[in-house]
C-alpha cells in the first residue's frame, strides 16, 4: 500500500511539473507568433480605380465624338 501511495506521489509531481512547463511554454510559443497585418488601403487601389473610370469615359468620348462615318462598319 506504501509503494502505491509513493507512486501516486511521483505521478503527480510528474503531472504537475507537465502542467507547469506547458503552461508557461505553449502560452510563450502563441505569442511568440505575430498576427498577420489587417488588409488596408494605401490609396493606390482607389487611385487606380478612379483612373479606370477615367480610360473609359476617355473610351466612349472618342467613340461619341469620333464621326461614325469615318468607319465602314455601320454601328447604328
Amino acid at each position: 500500500m506504501a509503494a502505491a501511495a509513493s507512486f501516486t506521489r511521483v505521478s503527480l509531481r510528474v503531472w504537475a511539473f507537465f502542467a507547469l512547463f506547458f503552461g508557461i511554454a505553449f502560452p510563450a510559443l502563441v505569442q511568440a507568433q505575430s498576427p498577420a497585418p489587417a488588409p488596408a488601403s494605401d490609396g493606390t487601389s482607389i487611385d487606380q480605380g478612379i483612373a479606370y473610370v477615367l480610360m473609359l469615359v476617355a473610351l466612349v468620348l472618342t467613340y461619341l465624338i469620333h464621326p461614325l462615318d469615318a468607319s465602314s462598319y455601320n454601328f447604328f
